[in-house]
């Protein structure tokens, strides 16, 4: 035990060792730029083709290191992938009840049954070994089955996106994904157990492994398609799907180079590969939390104009209440209503109609202060909370927006009318407040019929 302990310990430090070297060799190539005043993009495309030979020669480097892990460091490796696959299994369901993203879906349901077959796999395989029955110069079968199926499930996700039309009950896309996956994880065991020689190892050969360049290629393919994929869409998710086909396909490359269990190589195939579950855990997880933020923030603005939206106002209307009850301060709300609006629409259409609207919601937003709060009340009336602002304030900040909106160079022109309320003069309520900027508002709007003069918007307040 102790010199398995002592094994470990001098595997990860020279690996360790390695990854220091490395940062010294970089640092020196750029040093080497610097100094021959190499263009950085053409150094990079030399430093790129220098690459497949480094990694090439750290892999031969390490294979001939004879380093060799316990096969508890396997285990731990084996349960934390496990692990991760079933959290983002988890994560998976989550994002597939709100966005119908089948890609996520089939891919939490293959994460799953590759990582339990696996670890279910390593419990048989420890077994065998104590047993003297199997040498380490062995491929385990469920390390081929796992992986092969995981390869082909992530190009069969991106099948199913492209060919097969959405279902509108997500009861039947999920049998359809479980489907999916039974399907390929039958004729993947079946190929393998049926297969006329088992995967071996071949120490004196250059590939010792040549059966890992199946799953190898097999998410290589997909890492191109999932690239081709961001034309269309590249949200971290997206990118973390690339990511995750670029490391599973440098596992099985690093694989090729093992001689034999737990050795340099091995160990390094299972970082990557454990590597690429924490990474497509931690897409989802950033992913998620983008779209509830994005939800969140529909859920309180307007789609249309993007300021906030009723729901919104009254919320504002409410906190701004009981702060002047704590502080004593007064706070206004004004009423913007659009003049025209309904001879804008038969005149220009509707889409000019929308236009206008947008228009005075840019006015609202460029002409106010950041503690403010521009909302659309309903159709073509808008609302403006001036914190701390009496009616002085209120009506220059109209005046202002008034003369912006003439201003803005567009057809038609537009005019709005405006009615401000001020707490607590003209209620202490978030109903009485509104009503009397309506009130205001309407009398405006009999008097003048819009805001053409800056002392009829303070004769409204």
């Amino acid at each position: 035990m102790e010199t398995k302990k002592v094994t470990c310990v001098l595997f990860f430090s020279t690996a360790l060792a390695f990854v220091r070297v490395l940062g010294e060799v970089l640092g020196a190539l750029n040093e080497i730029r610097g100094t021959l005043g190499l263009d950085r993009r053409r150094f990079s495309k030399m430093a790129l083709l220098l690459a497949p030979l480094l990694v090439l020669g750290a892999l031969l480097l390490l294979r001939g290191a004879h380093l060799e892990a316990s096969p508890e460091t396997y285990l731990y490796f084996e349960l934390a992938g496990t692990f991760l696959s079933f959290c983002y299994a988890a994560n998976a369901l989550v994002r597939f009840r709100g966005t119908h993203d089948r890609i996520a879906l089939i891919l939490a349901f293959g994460f799953v049954i590759s990582g339990v077959i696996e670890t279910v796999v390593y419990f048989g395989l420890r077994q065998l070994l104590e047993s003297g029955l199997l040498t380490l110069r062995h491929v385990p079968m469920g390390w081929m089955v796992g992986r092969t199926l995981l390869g082909i499930l992530l190009l069969a996700a991106i099948a199913v996106e492209r060919r097969l039309p959405t279902a509108r009950q997500p009861s039947r896309e999920i049998a359809g994904a479980m489907l999916v996956v039974a399907a390929v994880s039958y004729i993947t065991s079946a190929t393998f157990l049926a297969a006329p020689a088992s995967p071996a190892v071949h120490p004196t050969r250059f590939l010792s492994r040549p059966w890992d360049l199946l799953p190898a290629g097999l998410f290589l393919v997909a890492a191109f398609f999932f690239r081709r994929r961001l034309r269309f869409t590249a949200s971290i998710f997206d990118h973390a799907l690339i990511w995750v086909a670029v490391l599973n396909a440098g596992c099985h490359l690093v694989a090729c180079f093992s001689e034999r269990l737990f050795d340099g190589p091995f160990v390094l195939a299972e970082v990557l590969k454990t590597t690429s579950y924490a990474v497509i855990l931690t897409g989802a997880l950033l992913d998620n939390a983008r779209l509830f933020d994005e939800i969140r923030r529909l859920a309180v603005s307007d789609p249309l104009t993007g300021l906030a939206n009723y729901r919104r106002l009254i919320s504002v209307l409410e906190r701004e209440i009981d702060r002047s009850r704590r502080t004593g301060r007064s706070f206004s709300v004004v009423l913007f209503d659009m003049d025209g609006l309904k001879n804008i629409n038969d005149r220009y259409g509707h889409l000019v109609g929308s236009r206008a609207l947008c228009r005075l919601a840019n006015v609202l937003r460029g002409n106010c202060r950041t503690i403010d709060t521009a909302a659309r009340y309903g159709g073509d009336e808008f609302a403006l909370v001036l914190p701390e602002a009496a009616e002085d304030i209120a009506a220059r900040v109209v005046a202002r927006i008034s003369q912006r909106l003439a201003q803005d160079g567009e057809r038609p022109f537009l005019s709005a009318s405006a009615g401000a309320a001020v707490y607590p003069h003209h209620g202490d309520t978030v109903e009485k407040l509104l009503g009397a900027a309506d009130r205001a508002l309407y009398r405006m709007k009999a008097g003048s019929g819009g805001v053409k003069s800056f002392t009829r918007i303070a004769a409204c307040l």
